[in-house]
């Protein structure tokens, strides 16, 4: 299979780009891009010789020292361009942000297969995403019902350790007979912390996760709960599922991923070790399984798995984006803008951790609402622009205004 990977030298990129090397036989990769790290894509390009390569940072271009016969590609549109070349078959999406989502919509429309870990291509975008995913599925059941890509999860394959959990559970399954979602969460670094240690967090233990190694944007939403938020939304669009049919339970141990309760009372859970590079796997290899680079789960030495519901009261983001959700497309497009613009303010020390969903709350209340809750891409790009313009700056969302 023929390979574009878009964000190759961000934490999702670098352990696809593992799982890759380790099946030349059955992975080519044609193009790679990156933001803003010449030195890495350089590394990268010189490893697997790719036709083509973009690098978002202009400036940084000059430092490339790319193999003879790989083209770099300039541009706004160098991602969809990459996205829908005739000698790409698999899209890997590891980028960040709503630039992803053209990208992400041009390579389906083209009937390429992504696989993606940006939030913002369904959190924001998943109305337009998901009919896509089910057209060209669609296509397939008509000739062979029994066709593994005559499942939209075939064209959108979800890198999520929670996402791939619950595609893993419903192999072989039919959604009429799915009750309930269960998203696990580990709960983050600050589980049983009370408002006062919450008030005083710092970056630097934010950062600390107990068991998973992730980017530091995702890492500090694990520590608000607020990606968790974000995947009740996520797993609305992929599965389908109304929001009072999910629900979210904290599994400190992150040994469950998450789960699936069937109408017969049947629960079926997906368990593994927390290495993100079996998800990733996963959805590079569908329907086949190889073997992994990850270790196995050793459910002895784990011991015990543990399981309590989440607080949302010391952890509003959680109730605040399963509330815009709720709302609509909108909604939770100034929920996910909001969200990086916190992030990033808490990172730089303009924001306490408190402030985060204060943030993220006041964004869905001033930008969320109005009738038109199902937004084309262009209406939520200028949508994205006008939350980050708003919120980059000033004492909005900071739990002491």
């Amino acid at each position: 299979m023929r390979v574009a990977l878009l964000g190759s030298t961000g934490s999702i990129g670098r352990q696809a780009i593992e799982v890759l090397a380790r099946h030349p036989d059955a992975f080519r990769v044609v193009a790679l891009a990156t933001g803003h790290d010449a030195a890495g894509l350089t590394e990268q390009a010189a490893r697997f010789h790719p036709a083509v390569v973009a690098l978002g940072d202009h400036a940084a271009a000059a430092a490339l020292d790319l193999p003879a016969g790989t083209r770099l590609e300039t541009g706004r549109d160098a991602l969809e361009r990459l996205a829908v070349r005739e000698d790409v078959d698999l899209v890997v999406v590891g980028t960040g942000g709503i630039v992803s989502l053209r990208p992400v919509l041009a390579a389906l429309a083209a009937g390429k297969v992504v696989a993606t870990a940006n939030k913002e291509t369904l959190v924001a975008g998943g109305h337009l995403v998901m009919p896509l995913a089910r057209a060209l599925a669609a296509r397939h059941a008509e000739r062979d019902p029994r066709d593994a890509l005559a499942s939209p999860l075939a064209w959108l394959r979800p890198i999520d350790s929670e996402h791939s959990a619950i595609w893993q559970c419903l192999a072989g399954e039919s959604m009429r007979t799915v009750a309930r979602l269960i998203l696990t969460a580990s709960g983050g670094p600050f589980l049983d912390a009370g408002p006062e240690e919450l008030a005083a967090v710092t970056p630097e233990r934010a950062l600390r996760h107990p068991t998973w190694k992730m980017g530091s944007k995702i890492t500090i939403d694990s520590a608000t709960l607020a990606n968790k938020g974000l995947e009740v939304v996520e797993a609305h669009w992929l599965y389908d599922v109304g929001y009072d049919a999910i629900d979210v339970v904290v599994h400190p141990q992150s040994v469950v991923h998450s789960a699936v309760v069937f109408v017969d009372g049947s629960l079926k859970a997906q368990l593994g070790t927390p290495d993100m590079r079996l998800p990733i796997q996963y959805a590079l290899t569908f329907p086949d399984r190889r073997p992994s680079p990850a270790a196995a789960a050793n459910l002895v030495a784990t011991s015990a798995l543990t399981f309590r519901a989440p607080d949302e009261s010391r952890f509003p983001a959680l109730r605040i984006a399963r509330a815009a959700g709720r709302v609509g497309s909108r909604a939770t497009a100034a929920l996910i803008a909001a969200d990086e613009v916190a992030v990033a303010r808490f990172l730089e020390g303009s924001l306490d951790f408190p402030g985060i969903p204060l943030l993220l709350e006041a964004a869905v209340t001033r930008y969320g609402e109005g009738p038109d809750q199902t937004p084309d891409v262009g209406t939520l790009i200028a949508l994205d622009a006008e939350v980050r313009a708003a919120f980059t700056t000033g004492a909005v969302g900071s739990s002491s205004s």
